[in-house]
């Protein structure tokens, strides 16, 4: 099995509520922007994409589960390992930890949509190829 994809994120005062934890759902931000930054890496310009094919993705589902706590000025590692490719929908496995703690996991489910009709359709060849290859 390859390597997860790995991404860092600082906390910042934005992302923690008053107890001065990271507020639970930025946990949903810090994943779809590794989810982003793994796309850019495998070559997957999401611009393009929508100007080329009028595709996009969004997220069908997601299951979080949370262990403990990051504060401000922390820096997070993120890491996303895909689970299964499908013919439209990529399910990705994604961690957030703090040095070896592990903070949250997840599962997302992301589907590829025409976006001006907001329904599923199946991944351009050249992107699943490149996600294949990633």
């Amino acid at each position: 099995m390859p390597a997860p994809f790995t991404w860092t994120v600082r906390v910042y005062y934005e992302d923690t509520d008053a107890g001065g934890i990271v507020f639970y759902a930025n946990y949903l931000k810090f994943f779809e922007r590794a989810r982003t930054e793994w796309l850019r890496a495998a070559g997957v310009d999401q611009q393009a994409l929508l100007e080329r094919e009028g595709a996009g993705f969004v997220v069908k589902s997601a299951h979080l589960d949370y262990h403990a706590p990051a504060r401000l000025d922390d820096q997070i590692t993120l890491t996303l390992t895909v689970e299964k490719l499908g013919r439209a929908s990529v399910q990705f496995a994604q961690k957030a930890y703090l040095g070896d703690l592990l903070l949250v996991e997840a599962q997302v489910k992301v589907g590829c949509v025409d976006l001006a009709a907001m329904r599923p359709r199946s991944l351009p060849g050249d992107v699943a190829d490149k996600m294949r290859a990633a």
